[in-house]
């Protein structure tokens, strides 16, 4: 760990939300910074960083020659490992880093840290506000919200960061959190790791470095996340119940959320007073539950949590009821495994809006059940006509439409819709090819339901 910053000579690929919070604090600590992005500078959104002295800005692409009497290369979440730029860093020996790994280097607190294919927002969300519920002084963020690096001034040794941390900043780390969760593990971003093997081995870093001492929380009914338990220190979720020698959290026959830590069972909540739709949100309730008494939540604490949270921004979001039609935001859906878990929330007719840009992820599972289980699909996107080989593949009765674009999609459904029907987004792809990211996606797609009426 590089003690001090003064004279360190630090390039920082990337230009984004984690680039530009790591940049503020590298010059606030003395290091000489650029920041370097593929885009052009005057395409870049830099004007809350017109106030810093002395950081060199470079755009529209990546010169070898940024290397030169450089100390460390910090790798935003979005830049690939392959790059030559990455490459020839590493040919000269120059260390790789992240905004995530400085942070965790130089927190004072104890750090939760939540990964998973799927899930790990919300977790992280419910972790967050348990604790706050129990009275601690709580930090959340990392892939979701504020960049942590931008309140560690501020963070104090007897308060609790829960952080979440995608497979893309992983790759790149050799700290663990105190408490780690995987909530999943299913093929995901395959398009940026290239094998599943490359994707699991990502993710199972923020596992490879605890300490004896630390926790790790996994899903037991997660064929992966299986193989990453240990004898000691393993806290189990499931949707199942747990074998009486297995500490965690389940839901048990009667549909009772329960959990078992340092000998003691309690009941969390029944899973008729949760607010959460899904199946899917059960697996995480329990496992924020066991990660909120683990860091020190009283059992009332998370069990107030657990029956009066309502979920996060597009994440199967009622976004419109009109005329008996009900509209959801599940922006959030960039793979089949989310889309499948989304059609199964659901006993109604659904019309489904599928599609965006494609991660490269088997589809066939997906297929089946939209054809089963669909009143209609509408496609829309880049990756539309790739689903509908899928779907003429697929047996079932659901009809389906290509439209080009989410608002020409949006308006197919509304013609298609009738009372007592669900309108669901959730695309199974990213928004690339329409939007920058899935929440703006899921606030067009807002706009634009609420434009038909």
């Amino acid at each position: 760990m590089i003690e001090s910053w003064h004279d360190q000579q630090v390039l920082i690929l990337g230009a984004a939300r984690q680039g530009k919070a790591l940049a503020r604090y590298l010059l606030a600590q003395g290091a000489r910074v650029t920041l370097n992005d593929a885009k052009p500078v005057q395409a870049l959104e830099l004007d809350d960083l017109a106030e810093l002295e002395g950081l060199n800005v470079v755009g529209g692409g990546h010169p070898l020659g940024l290397l030169d009497g450089c100390t460390l290369v910090c790798v935003s979440g979005g830049v690939p490992l392959d790059l030559p730029i990455v490459r020839e860093a590493q040919r000269r020996g120059i260390p790789l880093t992240n905004d995530a790994q400085l942070f965790i280097e130089r927190c004072p607190a104890p750090v939760v840290g939540i990964t998973g294919s799927a899930g790990k927002t919300t977790t992280t969300t419910l972790v967050g506000e348990m604790l706050k519920q129990a009275g601690q002084r709580v930090w959340v963020g990392g892939n979701i919200g504020n960049p942590l690096i931008t309140d560690l001034a501020h963070i104090q040794a007897d308060d609790v960061v829960v952080m979440e941390l995608s497979s893309f900043q992983l790759e790149l780390m050799t700290r663990s959190p105190h408490i780690a969760c995987i909530t999943n593990i299913t093929p995901n971003h395959l398009d940026r790791h290239g094998t599943m093997e490359a994707y699991v081995a990502a993710k199972r870093r923020i596992l490879d470095f605890q300490s004896p001492s630390d926790w790790r929380v996994l899903c037991a009914d997660n064929p992966i996340t299986v193989q990453m338990g240990k004898p000691e220190r393993t806290v189990w979720f499931s949707a199942h119940p747990l074998p009486p020698d297995q500490e965690g959290a389940w839901l048990d026959a009667g549909r009772t959320l329960r959990l078992r830590l340092h000998g003691q069972e309690q009941v969390i909540a029944h899973r008729n007073d949760l607010k959460l739709m899904g199946e899917h949100n059960i697996l995480n309730v329990l496992a924020a539950s066991a990660i909120s008494v683990l860091a020190g939540a009283p059992i009332e604490a998370v069990r107030t949590v657990a029956t009066s949270f309502r979920g996060v921004a597009h994440r199967l979001e009622l976004v419109s009821e009109r005329g008996g039609v009900r509209w959801y935001d599940d922006s959030i859906a960039t793979a089949p495994e989310r889309l499948i878990a989304a059609l199964n929330s659901f006993e109604q007719p659904v019309i489904l809006l599928c599609g965006g840009r494609d991660k490269h992820l088997p589809w066939d599972e997906a297929a089946r059940l939209m054809r089963a289980r669909c009143k209609a699909i509408v496609l829309f996107g880049e990756m539309g006509p790739m689903v509908a080989e899928h779907l003429r593949a697929a047996a079932g009765e659901a009809p389906w439409v290509i439209t080009p674009s989410l608002r020409e999609a949006v308006r197919a459904a509304q013609q298609i819709a009738q009372p007592g029907d669900v309108v669901l987004l959730s695309p199974g792809g990213t928004s690339y090819d329409e939007f920058k990211d899935f929440a703006e996606r899921g606030d067009k797609f807002r706009q634009w339901v609420n434009e038909q009426w």
